[in-house]
């Protein structure tokens, strides 16, 4: 699911809509590329029908059942921004893989006869065949429906079983509830990857000759040689230093007229490099010198002078061939035009990749990547020993398949929003783990994966996007978790996704997808650790839902009393009384409370805002919020008891030099406003990681801060001279004004949100540093 989709305010859809449709309908006119343009013109279409169904009154934006008719369980087809076009991911033509399971079947080749057909007694044989191999795909979550059923009913739960049919027989004529039969059964749960083998086969099969590489190998293993012979020819006829002084014989001519001919056949079979024919290069001049000699008309004075300079630069420069100088040159020269192209060594991987399973990752990258074997080497002509460059190295490892910490290791996960992308193959393994029976777990597992895929709708008034316990099919198997080993499961997996996160990409904000694949391990582990998002500014509604006030508690029984509350000036004990209120008032409700009104009402005050909704004034909001709640660290930490092994001070170090180079592209950036909110977010996580330190560790890691400026152009330590100033005052015990500032305005507290210019864009005043 993408969380982080561009989301429009509501009134704004339909012109965004028809900005996306324009922009589609351009590129499906006009791009060079034939795949370009289809995809262009797919999506013209979809953006069409959510223009259609906004019209026509059957598309709600902002609803969790955004299609009129279709129930929130039912994956909706979203495009970008949220919106849904009023299909089903699972509708549409039939595919062929229920084509011919119809006609194995013996049946019409439409889904309610294949629905029927899975429900009778052969149906629920290959369905239990099935389970029981493991040899299918589910690649959106519906497909897991009547292996579910068949689950039910072999397992003797024949209500359980019936009441699933119910639900799902309105849609049987729609939906494709049919599994897909796979070749191979499914992967080892253990492990994730990034890539496929067959998405790097693809990445390979695309890569073309380097035109200009090309060239180069081509001059240097035909042009020069030949060169060469015509510049032996010539020399025949000199003495001294000119050219033409002998008389050229007959034997002379028949063999400038085999090297004429040759050099036809060589620029016939040969064309990626095209100098040979200027007349201004020395293997142009010499051929068309002979040309004309072999012709019998004599040479004019320019042409002459031409040949005669062409014939000294060409000895002058490499020796007379077949001299010392001139063999050791040539040889080098040979070497280097003999090396394998990039693209010969892509096409040997791609056919190491054509040897195993496709649709899954390669436990072993590094045999795919080594050099060139002999049999190799008689097979396809290139060198023995002859090494995979890099960049076809790290096409073949981003299909790694291995545990997680391994691909982060190995730079195969390079940020966070990477490894939020890999976290939900790990999450349904563990999820899955709660169910004893092995065919059920592979199946749950299976589902989880193809329900991830399912996109974000744009959800207004704290709506909440579909969870995967909504499903019908994995309601009718909740009764088969085992609930305590799950906890224990689902802890374990927490406590190790979240040190991978914090310890591998600190001073980045945990993605939305990251943060929500955490929120299910932390319900299925019930530690009582709400996950917060990350709200966008410009829908943000001025509300926030219940879990970010527990959270900021949760921050509070952590920070209290710590740096990070003095900095940013919280009062945790407030916080935690505030919360007490609104729990006794939530106590006197009938309804559970779907909004925190008391956290948005100290959002907003410690924001300062007018309460205008502009985006700024949004997101200064949105960032006291995270704030107050750590965004999920202060949760991590005490909730799930992460310790992540290089330690606090290497994490906040780390987090400074991310500040760093964040602040380092302000300078002369026309907009860099989104750069600033980022270096803020690495700043909060250097001061949060600063306060879990010992205090005998605080000199020693500002001193490290300062050390760390010193690496950087100047611009950047005098740009971040007041952030730098006022976490030493603060540390050292003192505090900032209201406004935030300190010293006169040389110390200040880093925000990333300003409705004016920030501080951080222009260079401070020059003056003596802020004492200590």
């Amino acid at each position: 699911m993408n969380d982080d989709a561009e989301q429009q305010p509501l009134t704004r859809v339909p012109a965004y809509a028809q900005d996306q449709l324009a922009k589609s309908f351009v590129t499906a006119l006009t791009h060079e590329e034939d795949g370009t343009r289809r995809r262009a013109e797919d999506r013209a279409h979809r953006w069409q029908r959510v223009l259609d169904g906004l019209a026509g009154g059957s598309l709600t934006v902002g609803s969790r059942t955004p299609v009129a008719g279709l129930p929130a369980w039912v994956t909706p087809e979203v495009v970008r921004g949220g919106f849904a076009t009023g299909a089903a991911s699972a509708g549409g033509p039939l595919q062929p893989y229920e084509e011919e399971a119809a006609r194995l079947a013996g049946v019409a080749a439409d889904r309610r006869a294949l629905f029927v057909h899975a429900l009778s007694e052969a149906g629920l044989a290959d369905l239990w065949a099935l389970l029981d191999n493991g040899r299918y795909e589910v690649a959106v979550p519906e497909e897991a429906a009547l292996l579910t059923v068949a689950w039910l009913v072999r397992s003797g739960q024949l209500t359980e079983a019936a009441d699933l049919v119910e639900v799902l027989e309105p849609f049987a004529g729609r939906l494709r509830f049919t599994p897909r039969p796979s070749a191979a059964p499914l992967p080892d749960a253990s492990a994730v990857h990034r890539r496929t083998v067959a998405d790097a086969g693809r990445t390979l099969a695309r890569r073309r000759p380097h035109a200009a590489i090309e060239a180069q190998r081509e001059a240097l293993t035909v042009w020069q040689p030949f060169a060469d012979e015509l510049l032996v020819l010539w020399l025949e006829t000199a003495e001294g230093e000119h050219v033409l002084a002998r008389t050229p014989d007959k034997d002379w001519r028949e063999r400038g007229t085999a090297l004429l001919r040759r050099y036809r056949q060589l620029a016939a079979a040969h064309t990626h490099c095209r100098k040979h024919r200027s007349p201004k290069e020395n293997l142009g001049i010499l051929h068309r010198a002979l040309a004309e000699t072999v012709a019998g008309r004599p040479l004019s004075a320019r042409r002459l002078g031409l040949l005669q300079h062409a014939v000294a630069s060409m000895v002058r420069r490499r020796g007379v061939p077949g001299s010392e100088q001139h063999r050791a040159l040539r040889g080098r020269q040979a070497a280097q035009g003999a090396l394998p192209s990039h693209h010969a060594l892509a096409q040997l991987v791609l056919r190491r990749l054509g040897a195993l399973p496709q649709d899954i990752g390669a436990a072993d990258v590094d045999a795919l990547v080594v050099p060139v074997a002999e049999e190799e080497h008689r097979e396809t002509g290139l060198p023995s020993g002859a090494p995979v460059p890099a960049t076809i190295r790290r096409v073949v490892e981003a299909a790694l398949s291995a545990p997680l910490g391994t691909l982060v290791e190995r730079g195969v996960v390079p940020s966070a929003e990477v490894l939020a992308e890999l976290v939900p193959q790990l999450v349904a393994a563990t999820t899955a783990q709660a169910y004893p029976d092995e065919a059920l777990r592979t199946l749950m597992a299976a589902n989880y994966r193809a329900f991830r895929n399912r996109r974000s709708l744009l959800l207004l008034r704290l709506e909440r996007q579909v969870r995967v316990e909504e499903l019908p099919w994995v309601r009718a198997v909740s009764g088969q978790r085992g609930d305590e080993a799950a906890q224990e499961e689902a802890h374990s997996a927490l406590r190790q996704l979240g040190e991978l996160a914090v310890q591998g990409f600190p001073g980045t904000l945990l993605p939305n997808p990251l943060v929500r694949e955490l929120g299910v391990l932390a319900r299925q582990a019930d530690l009582g650790a709400p996950m917060v998002e990350e709200l966008a500014a410009d829908i943000f509604m001025g509300t926030f839902s219940p879990k970010f006030l527990t959270a900021a508690r949760i921050a509070g029984e952590l920070l209290r009393g710590s740096i990070y509350e003095r900095y940013y000036g919280i009062n945790y004990k407030a916080l935690r009384d505030l919360a007490v209120v609104e729990a006794g008032e939530a106590l006197t409700r009938s309804y559970r409370p779907r909004s925190s009104p008391r956290f948005a009402q100290l959002c907003i005050a410690r924001a300062g805002s007018s309460g205008r909704s502009w985006v700024a004034a949004n997101g200064q909001v949105i960032e006291q919020a995270q704030i107050l709640t750590t965004h999920n660290l202060a949760t991590l930490v005490r909730q799930v008891g992460i310790t992540p092994e290089p330690g606090w001070q290497d994490l906040a170090g780390r987090c400074f030099r991310t500040v760093c180079r964040l602040t380092a592209q302000v300078h002369h950036h026309p907009r860099p406003l989104a750069t600033i909110k980022d270096a803020a977010y690495a700043w909060r996580q250097l001061v949060f990681f600063l306060s879990l330190c010992p205090p005998a560790e605080h000199s020693q890691l500002l001193d490290r801060l300062d050390e760390e400026t010193a690496r950087h152009p100047a611009h950047v330590a005098a740009r971040l001279a007041p952030a730098l100033a006022g976490l030493r005052l603060v540390t050292d015990g003192g505090s900032f004004a209201d406004d935030g500032t300190a010293l006169g305005g040389r110390a200040r507290r880093f925000l990333g949100w300003s409705t004016g210019e920030h501080w951080l864009r222009g260079l401070p005043p020059t003056g003596p540093p802020p004492t200590r």
